[in-house]
Order: C-alpha cells, then structure tokens, then sequence
C-alpha cells in the first residue's frame, strides 16, 4: 500500500518480513516456471513489550531481533516488504464520482478533514485502491483507503535500515492475508470467505468476496488476552499459561481444551464484526473462514468457530499452492508453521508497483 523507496537498481530479490508483537517472520518466494517456489522461512521471537499496539516501544532491542532474522535466515537480498498492524492503519471505503486516480489524490487531500481523521494531512502517508464503479450509477467508483502516520511508518523503516536492509513496500497485514488467499484458493465469484488472523494481540478480520475486500475490521484482542487469562485463573507464570494455551499440560493437570472457554471473548467480537457485515451488505453471508495466526494452533479452535458460525471453517494454509523441497522443508513443518507464515506469504508475493 505505502511506497516508501524504490528498489535498488537491478535489485530483484525480496523478502516479506512480518513483525508481529510476538515474533517477526521472514519469507522469500522465487517465482519459477512451475510457479511460486518457497526459498525460505526464519522465525525469531520478540521480548513482550517491544512492540505494543503496533507501535515501537524499544527500538534498539527490534533492531537487535531483525539482525538476527536476517542472520539465522542467510537472507541475502537488501529489499523486503514489510506490513503494518491494523493497531495504526485507518482503513476506510468510500464512493467517490468517478476520476483518475491522480485527481483522486488531490481531491482526499483537499478534503482531508472528511476522508482522513489526522489533525496535519502532512504528517500522513496513504494510499488508495479503485475496488469497483457504484453498482446502480457507472459515475460513481468505490474506493478502499490506507492511512497512517508518518512517524509510524518511518519507526519501522529506520529499524529494517539499521538492521541491513530496506524496505520497499509497507502494506497492512489484512491486505498481505487476502494477497496469500487469493495465491492460494480457488473460489467463485460469489463465494463470501472471512480471513481470520488470530495474532497476540490483535485479531485481523478481512472479509472477501470475488478478489475483493468487501469489509475489514480490527479486534484488539488476541492470544496474549487468553494466556493472561490463564495465567491468573491458574496462579501460573505467562510462559507456563501459554503452553497450557496450546494444549500442553500444565503442572496443574489442564490441557489445551479448556482454553476454549478463554477464547470465547474473541469469537463473539468476531460474531459481532460478522453481524454487522452481515446487516450492512444484504443478503450475504459467510460461507467459509480461514483462520491464521499463532492461536490457529489452539486444540479444537475450528470446530469452535463452525459451531458457532454454522459454516465451513479451515486452517489458513499459505504454502496450498506454494512449491518447496521436502528435503529442507518437511510437509510437517510447513503444516506447524502455515498458519503463522500467512501474511508473510502474502507480502513475498508482492512486488513493487503492485496495485
């Protein structure tokens, strides 16, 4: 969405790097003859604290962390793309009449007070997507905005400099989901399919229809709220409650399945954003929901959302279409990390210039 810099001159290779509030993620593609092809995938964890809704609260320990990302991984390009969270992003859809996309510009600008809610249109960067025309009046377009501020998106390009690389593109996690979708899934053009990343902090909802985002919404809530949760019901330190999260039992005897009744605040947030989409949008409903993220590993989480949801729900698998050599990548490991490689997929297969 935000371009920040070209790309060196020559420079063809990329990398997407996911910075999460947990740990940050790197991913390279190569796109071959037989299509997507997986070069690499290196995880390293983050310290709690260092980013906090989505912002940067320890810099120099981020900076450490993704050199030694790009350490660990043998990543040898300088360009990656990176995405923000939808903690700092304002994301919002319009009806504009119809008009090239410079005029567009111009015209948000000019009326910035109405489009975009900053007190100094100066000190933000956005960008803009033309989705579709207005269904009843071929004058009118519809048109998705990205915005953020300055300082946000320029905290986390300095940090990728200092730490050896740079970046090229700054897209926003929900984005970088429906771009590994569509890579990756068949649909119809009236399939109605909900991309649910289920972070630490954070719960991405991006509902698609037609290789369209129809709607988006961000819950502040994630798996860190659940291990919390644990964490005083059980009188158990953050690590213990997370491995208790995940199904592994705790010096208490507690397995993963009662977690479920944790994550129950999360998935009526999610209801409500459903509901809400579905009264906004007439007659559309969910017909599938693909969850990521690190609590997609939570024991039983589909089979919670199906019944409460009454549709087809699924772990996100990012590599569906992706090649890989099975003698670096056991089909194992690509099924444990899927889910958390998701948007990182989705910003290695962009590339500068995209729409």
């Amino acid at each position: 969405m935000f371009s920040v810099k070209d790309l060196l001159p020559g420079g063809k290779k990329v990398a997407g790097v996911d910075i999460g509030s947990s740990r940050i993620k790197l991913v390279e593609l190569k796109d071959t003859s037989e299509g997507w092809a997986l070069q690499r995938f290196t995880q390293v964890s983050l310290e709690r604290g260092t980013i906090e809704n989505g912002l940067i609260r320890d810099h120099d320990a981020l900076v450490k962390k993704i050199r030694e990302l790009f350490k660990m991984s043998r990543y040898g390009g300088k360009n990656v793309i990176i995405a923000l969270s939808g903690h700092v992003v304002m994301i919002k859809k319009a009806g504009f009449r119809k008009m090239e996309e410079g005029e567009l510009r111009d015209f948000i600008i000019d009326e910035a007070g109405e489009y975009l809610p900053f007190d100094d249109i100066r000190d933000v960067n956005f960008d803009l997507h033309i989705c579709s025309q207005g269904d009843n009046d071929s004058n009118q377009m519809e048109v998705l905005i990205a915005a953020a501020k300055k300082e946000v998106t320029e905290s986390y390009a300095d940090a990728i400099e200092q730490a050896g690389s740079r970046v090229a593109v700054i897209d926003v996690d929900s984005f970088a989901l429906e771009t590994a979708y569509e890579e990756n899934y068949d649909f119809a053009t009236d399939d109605i399919v909900a991309l649910v990343n289920v972070g630490a902090s954070i719960t991405n909802i991006n509902i698609v229809k037609d290789e369209e985002s129809v709607f988006t919404r961000n819950v502040l809530l994630g798996g860190d709220s659940i291990t919390q949760a644990l964490q005083e019901k059980l009188g158990i330190s953050f690590e213990e409650a997370e491995m208790v999260k995940f199904g592994t039992p705790g010096k208490d005897g507690n397995t993963g399945e009662k977690v479920l009744d944790y994550l129950e605040p999360i998935l009526l947030e999610i209801r409500r954003s459903f509901d809400y989409f579905s009264s906004t949008v007439s007659g559309s409903s969910i017909s599938r929901i693909l969850i990521s993220g690190g609590c997609a590993a939570i024991p039983g989480i589909a089979d919670a959302m199906k019944d409460m949801f009454h549709c087809e729900v699924e772990i996100f698998d990012p590599f569906k279409s992706i090649l890989y050599d099975k003698s670096v990548f056991s089909p194992s490991y690509i099924r444990e990390v899927g889910p958390i490689a998701a948007v990182g997929v989705g910003l290695a297969l962009r590339r500068v210039g995209d729409s």
